[in-house]
């Protein structure tokens, strides 16, 4: 069986800089009707760097929804019509000072699917070529770095809570491990 819900009628609630909330009144596949209220989001990209050691590089930045400083791989919005594997570059140049000789699409995510439209695309970085960082205005972070297998145990242990970076070092370990990724 294929489940369905269809829209009856939506309205918008909110429009922001980043996002747009709107209410739809929908059809179930029993026959009843319901509402969902829904974050439209533009989406966006990020990116695991990772050197030729296996080691990789995650940004600390402070996150006011959750009051704390949280480690996550480099990430942001897309703009208009903006590629993706452009995106996730610019995002690694800008957080970490980074280009790359090789960026490996890892999978899309739907980070918040009961609720929420994005769809963050992730990649790898390797080849990893070093500079300066260029932060957009009103962003601090501090790049760390750490051998993939602790990251990994910080996922692990509950350290690492950021829904892509989670997924992104937990698919690059896997990879590796089946050895359908090599080191460069």
């Amino acid at each position: 069986m294929v489940h369905f819900e269809k829209t009856l009628s939506s309205e918008n609630l909110f429009e922001g800089r980043i996002f747009r909330v709107i209410r739809s009144k929908v059809l179930l596949e029993d026959g009843k009707t319901s509402h969902r209220e829904i974050v439209c989001h533009p989406g966006g990209a990020a990116i695991l760097p990772m050197n030729d050691q296996g080691e990789v590089y995650l940004v600390r930045q402070f996150r006011y929804a959750f009051g704390r400083e949280l480690l996550e791989i480099p990430a942001g919005k897309l703009e208009p019509g903006e590629d993706p594997e452009a995106a996730a570059r610019r995002e690694l140049w800008e957080e970490c000072g980074f280009s790359a000789d090789s960026v490996r699409n890892l999978m899309p995510v739907y980070p918040t699917v009961g609720y929420d439209t994005e769809v963050i695309h992730m990649y790898l970085a390797q080849g990893l070529r070093c500079g300066e960082a260029h932060p957009d205005p009103g962003e601090f972070v501090t790049v760390e770095k750490y051998p993939l297998k602790d990251a990994v145990d910080m996922v692990l242990c509950g350290e690492i809570r950021d829904g892509k970076t989670v997924a992104a070092l937990m698919k690059v370990q896997v990879l590796l491990d089946r050895g359908e990724l090599r080191l460069i």
